[in-house]
C-alpha cells in the first residue's frame, strides 16, 4: 500500500498523490483561529483526560499559619502540601535566600513522607463523624455519624464530581453510630456496628442484616448471668486472627467476647470493678484488641474506664481479672475515647479528655513512657489516636481542626495540617495498603487526604477517572426533586432518598435541631388549612367528618319523591290501608288493670 505524501496548500491548485486520489486543500492562514474549530481526523475521536490537570484541582492550598507561641513570624510553608509549623524567625534569616532554598528542599521530603499533598472533601452527613473505616484492600469505605446514618462509598465506582454514597442506612432507630469498623480478616466481608444502644450488629459490606446481638436483662445484679449488654455500648473489635469472634465494651461496667454464630448469649465475659465508682461499677470508654504482627498478636486487649484505670486484659483467657493494670492512667470522671496498639502489640497510646496524651510499653506498664499535657481534645466521646501503618507516627486530631502528626519518642508534633479550621477533627485513619490519611470533622465532612507519588488507588482512582456523563435531571437547579435523582438511575427498596442538608436547615430554623421533623400534613388531616380546595378538588372528601346515618337520611325525602326501583309502577302503586283497632286494645289493658288493683292484697 503506497503511502500519501503531505499535502500542499496551494491556491486555486489541486495536487495528485499516488494513490489517485484528489484532495482539495483549504486556503487557510497557519494562525487562522478558524483552525481550532475544524475536526483534524475523521471517525470516532477518543476524549484523553488529562490527569496531571485532575490532580492539580485537589492540591491542598497552604494557609497562614497561627502564631501560637506568640514570638516572631510563623514559617511560611510551600503550597505542595499544607503543613504549619510554628518557629521564630529573624531578619537576618530572611535576607538569606539560601536559607529557604533548604527549607524548600525539607519540604519536599516531607511531601513524600506522608500523603497530605492533596485532598478530596465528601459532605455527606449533617452531623459529626464519629468513624471512618477502610475495607483491607481499600476499595470501600464506611461512615458513621451522630444522625444516625452509616454511608458506604465504593472509590471504583466514584468520580470527582460524583462524590457521593452508593448507599445510607440507619442501622440502630433513633441512636447514633459509636463505630462501623471493617473485618480485616475476612477481607472485609462484614462491617461490625456499634450504635448507642445495648445491642451490637453485623452487617455485610453490601450493608444487608447479619447478626444482631441480644440484650441483656438490666434488672438483674450479677452481670455474670446476664446474657448481654443491659446498657449502652461504647466501643467494639474483631479479632485479629479470627473472623467468628469480637468484643464489645459498654456502660454496665463489662466487656463481652462474642461469637458470632451464637447471638443469643456471649461466649466470655469481663468485669471490670472499680474501687471509685458507685457500686464498683464504672463505664467503659474505650477498647482496642491488639493488632497481629509480633509475639503479643492477639493476646492483649486493652480497655480505660471512665474512673482512669488502663486495663490489659489477656485476649485468650482467664477473664476473671485483668494481668496488668494502672490506677489514675486519666484523669478521673474524664472520657477517654483514644486508645491503640502498635503493630507489634508492644506500645499502645491513650488519649483523654483531660488534655494527656500518653505512651505505654506493654512489657512494663506501671508508668508512661512519654506524656504530653494540655492538648486541645475535641468533646467528641469518639475522638481517637492511631499509629500509623509502619509505627513510626501518631496522627490524631484536636479541638481547632487541625490533624497533628505525632513522634511516638517524645510525642511532639513534627507537622500541623489545617483540615477543617473552626469544626473539630474528631476521628483519623490511616491506611496501610493505599496509603491515605482520612478525618471526619464535627461537621459532618470527610477529608481524603493522599500524595498522586506515593498513594495508589482509593482517591487517585476517583481523580484520575473522566467526569461522568451528567444526566438532566442530575441539575438540582432545575429538577424538582431534592434529591437529584436521574432518570435513569436505579433505586433500591431500601434506599433512603431525600436531601439531608435540607433537613438540617430545617432542624436549625426550628431551634432545636435534636427535635425530630413534624410529619407532613395529608389531605386527609383536620388542621388542612385550606379545607375549601380539598373539598372542591378531592372527590368524596367530606365524608370523613360525616356522620353515617344522617349521611343516608339526607337522601329519603329524595327516594319518597322520586324512587328509584318503584318507578316502573309508581302510578298503579297501591295504597296501604290499616284497620282502626288501636282504640279497643287500649280499653282492653285499662279494664284489665283496674281488675288487678282490686284483687290486690296489702
Amino acid at each position: 500500500m503506497s503511502k500519501s505524501k503531505p499535502l500542499k496548500a496551494i491556491p486555486g491548485e489541486e495536487e495528485l498523490e499516488d494513490d489517485g486520489i484528489d484532495t482539495e486543500q483549504l486556503d487557510m492562514a497557519p494562525d487562522d483561529p478558524m483552525r481550532a474549530f475544524l475536526p483534524a481526523s475523521f471517525g470516532k475521536q477518543k476524549v484523553v483526560t488529562n490527569v496531571q490537570v485532575q490532580f492539580d484541582r485537589t492540591k491542598r492550598v497552604p494557609l497562614d499559619a497561627p502564631d501560637t507561641k506568640g514570638k516572631g513570624k510563623a514559617k511560611q510553608i510551600q503550597p505542595k502540601f499544607q503543613v504549619r509549623r510554628v518557629e521564630e524567625s529573624s531578619d537576618e534569616d530572611n535576607d538569606n535566600g539560601n536559607d529557604d532554598n533548604d527549607d524548600d528542599n525539607s519540604d519536599d521530603d516531607d511531601e513524600e513522607d506522608y500523603p497530605i499533598s492533596h485532598e478530596l472533601v465528601i459532605k455527606d452527613h449533617t452531623k459529626p463523624v464519629s468513624c471512618i473505616s477502610l475495607d483491607p484492600s481499600g476499595t470501600r469505605m464506611a461512615t458513621a455519624s451522630h444522625d444516625y446514618l452509616v454511608k458506604f462509598y465504593d472509590f471504583p465506582s466514584m468520580s470527582s464530581d460524583h462524590l457521593r454514597a452508593f448507599k445510607s442506612l440507619e442501622p440502630s432507630e433513633s441512636h447514633h453510630i459509636h463505630s462501623a469498623t471493617f473485618s480485616h480478616v475476612d477481607s472485609g466481608q462484614h462491617i461490625l456496628i456499634i450504635p448507642a444502644a445495648a445491642q451490637a450488629k453485623i452487617l455485610t459490606r453490601d450493608g444487608d442484616n447479619v447478626v444482631e446481638f441480644i440484650k441483656g436483662d438490666m434488672y438483674l445484679r450479677d452481670m455474670h448471668n446476664t446474657k448481654g449488654h443491659v446498657s449502652e455500648i461504647t466501643a467494639g473489635a474483631w479479632h485479629p486472627t479470627d473472623k467468628n469472634v469480637i468484643v464489645t465494651a459498654g456502660t454496665d461496667s463489662t466487656m463481652r467476647i462474642w461469637d458470632v454464630n451464637s447471638k443469643r448469649q456471649h461466649r466470655d465475659i469481663m468485669v471490670h470493678k472499680s474501687k471509685t465508682g458507685k457500686g464498683g461499677r464504672s463505664r467503659m470508654c474505650c477498647l482496642s484488641w491488639a493488632g497481629k504482627g509480633g509475639e503479643a498478636a492477639g493476646n492483649m486487649i486493652g480497655t480505660v474506664a471512665l474512673d482512669g484505670v488502663l486495663s490489659i486484659w489477656a485476649g485468650n483467657g482467664p477473664y476473671t481479672r485483668p494481668i496488668m493494670e494502672v490506677r489514675n492512667a486519666h484523669k478521673q470522671d474524664t472520657w477517654t475515647g483514644g486508645i491503640a496498639f502498635s503493630h507489634d502489640g508492644r506500645m499502645l497510646a491513650t488519649r483523654g479528655q483531660d488534655g494527656d496524651i500518653k505512651l505505654w510499653d506493654t512489657r512494663k506498664l506501671k508508668i508512661p513512657i512519654t506524656t504530653r499535657t494540655s492538648f486541645p481534645t475535641p468533646s467528641a466521646p469518639e475522638s481517637n489516636i492511631v499509629f500509623s501503618p509502619n509505627s513510626t507516627n501518631l496522627i490524631t486530631g484536636d479541638s481547632l481542626g487541625n490533624l497533628h502528626i505525632l513522634s511516638p519518642a517524645t510525642l511532639r508534633t513534627e507537622h500541623t495540617l489545617p483540615v477543617s479550621p473552626g469544626s473539630p477533627l474528631i476521628v483519623v485513619n490511616w491506611h496501610a495498603k493505599i496509603n491515605h490519611i482520612l478525618t471526619g470533622s464535627a461537621n459532618g465532612h470527610t477529608h481524603i487526604l493522599y500524595s498522586p507519588k506515593i498513594s495508589t488507588r482509593g482517591a487517585c482512582l476517583v481523580v484520575a477517572k473522566a467526569p461522568r456523563k451528567r444526566h438532566i435531571d442530575d441539575d438540582p437547579s432545575i429538577t424538582t426533586d431534592a434529591s437529584a435523582v436521574s432518570g435513569d438511575a436505579v433505586i433500591l427498596p431500601n434506599a433512603i432518598l431525600g436531601n439531608q442538608r435540607v433537613a438540617a436547615a430545617a432542624a436549625l430554623k426550628r431551634g432545636d435541631p435534636r427535635r425530630p421533623e413534624m410529619p407532613a400534613i395529608t389531605p386527609w388531616g383536620k388542621s388542612q388549612p385550606d379545607q375549601g380546595h380539598i373539598n372542591r378538588s378531592i372527590a368524596l372528601s367530606s365524608m370523613r367528618d360525616e356522620d353515617p346515618r344522617e349521611a343516608l337520611l339526607k337522601y329519603a325525602e329524595a327516594a319518597e319523591k322520586d324512587p328509584i326501583f318503584t318507578a316502573a309502577w309508581r302510578e298503579t302503586q297501591p295504597k296501604t290501608i290499616y284497620a282502626d283497632v288501636e282504640d279497643e286494645e287500649e280499653e282492653e289493658e285499662e279494664k284489665k288493670g283496674r281488675d288487678k288493683k282490686r284483687f290486690r292484697k296489702y
